[in-house]
């Protein structure tokens, strides 16, 4: 039986969003004014404005909540609650695979393919990139912890449940173990905020790794990396599961096809203990009785994919994934990587991501996967851009129905700032801490205050 119980659509157009915005005359992409030059004797937040004495009041009663949870006074809980009016489980499927120069020492191909260098910026600042689109805090590392804490905490105050990481093996070869080695640093983000993982694989990686000598054949090469999964995530509490069993994705499969080379797979797995497989729409076959359920993605007929998914492949009694997706243009072509995707779906002013937002809706899936969060070579990211700002972001806490608003949002993009502008500073660092909390049990203007308090004081 399908999840029941009460969903709600997304009625309201992104233009609408847009025309909103502009009656007010507050753009979405918009930094909230902040009145916080030294010249001024006061802060305006809000609509509300702090004078000096309050903002230094606010940092002396944090520093005195510090020594209090230092000396054991205060005992500061864990985890991150988000009250959402619609029941439905959204997973943002996530890209591990950034690399930095502030970060890392060296820009990673995922922001340069062939030809770009993010060291080459234009006269506002704006770095040259390997995508049509630019993130709203520049290129960035996956193992940056700032960069974390960013990105998660906007999950959670958009209503979403829970990461799906792209992954390609436990081998270190290619920027591969770069991938598994930044998946695991988010673990304890993920714990702190009481999100749920779990892992999308890319089976393709077997016959790599038997091609560079590191597996006998594909289906050991399988077998090795879902033994490490086993081992090292499924152990996790936060794994994703699904009526007590692990839920795990395949990427197709599109290399190792044989039903009966999943069932020697499955092998690494204790009698009554496999997890639930979902692979790719229409793939389900190739891994025979090994499936549990399939999840829909992006393809260049856009809706009518859905529609046919929805007619074929949903089956009352398998796991269904709706997919939800801003649009796709990827860069492969102008940065080099080839053309493998002769086509295109536009963003249409944010519309196209209403629309199969709202289809899932209407279909029913039992979750829904956001393709993708952070996918800037294929343009299908949601998370804040130059070009839309929080604009998926809202629109997500609206279906959702979260407790949250997009004031939330800014905090901490403003907080994120604060932690890159104190870098090194350790004192304004523990402030900044205090301000995670404050975000966390969903006291954004405190939080807000204290960052505000750091700029100014700090």
């Amino acid at each position: 039986m399908k999840n029941s119980g009460v969903f709600f659509m997304v009625v309201i157009s992104a233009a609408m969003v847009f025309q909103a915005c502009e009656k007010e005359n507050i753009p979405i992409v918009s930094t909230p004014t902040l009145v916080s030059g030294k010249q001024t004797d006061s802060v305006v937040l809000d609509t509300q404005v702090f004078s000096d004495s309050v903002l230094l009041a606010i940092l002396s009663e944090e520093k005195q909540l510090m020594r209090d949870i230092k000396a054991g006074r205060i005992v500061d809980v864990s985890g991150m609650h988000i009250e959402k009016q619609n029941p439905k489980k959204v997973y943002a499927h996530y890209m591990p695979w950034f690399q930095s120069q502030d970060y890392d020492g060296y820009w990673g191909q995922h922001w340069t393919m062939t030809n770009r260098n993010p060291n080459v910026m234009d006269s506002n600042g704006t770095r040259e990139i390997a995508s049509h689109f630019y993130p709203l805090i520049g290129p960035y590392s996956s193992a940056d912890p700032d960069l974390q804490e960013y990105h998660f905490l906007l999950m959670k105050q958009c209503g979403i449940d829970g990461v799906i990481f792209d992954w390609y093996g436990a081998r270190d070869f290619y920027d591969y173990g770069l991938i598994k080695q930044s998946t695991e640093t988010f673990m304890v983000r993920l714990d702190d905020l009481d999100m749920d993982f779990s892992i999308m694989y890319e089976d393709r990686v077997a016959q790599q790794a038997v091609a560079m000598g590191f597996a006998p054949d594909p289906v050991s090469a399988v077998q090795d990396d879902f033994r490490y999964m086993r081992d090292t995530y499924f152990i996790k509490d936060n794994f994703l599961t699904h009526n007590g069993n692990e839920m795990v994705f395949v990427f197709g499969p599109e290399h190792v096809i044989d039903s009966l080379e999943w069932n020697t797979i499955f092998d690494v797995f204790p009698s009554g203990a496999s997890p639930d497989l979902l692979t790719l729409w229409a793939a389900q076959g190739r891994v025979g009785a090994n499936a549990s359920g399939e999840f829909l993605w992006i393809a260049p007929d856009h809706l009518l994919a859905h529609d046919h998914y929805y007619a074929n492949y949903f089956q009352g009694s398998d796991i269904t994934f709706g997919s939800v997706y801003p649009g796709f243009e990827d860069y492969y072509q102008e940065g080099g990587w080839g053309n493998p995707h002769q086509w295109g779906i536009s963003d249409n002013g944010g519309n196209t991501f209403l629309e199969t937002l709202n289809y899932t809706h209407l279909e029913g899936a039992d979750f829904i996967q956001l393709a993708t969060w952070n996918d800037f070579g294929e343009g299908t990211m949601i998370e804040p851009t130059e070009e839309h700002g929080f604009l998926y972001l809202q629109l997500l806490q609206e279906y959702t129905g979260v407790n949250a608003t997009p004031q939330d949002l800014q905090t901490t993009l403003d907080l994120y700032r604060s932690r890159k502008q104190f870098q090194g500073n350790a004192r304004a660092q523990q402030f900044l801490d205090r301000s995670y909390h404050y975000i966390k049990n969903a006291n954004a203007i405190r939080a807000k205050q204290i960052v505000v308090a750091v700029d100014r004081f700090m």
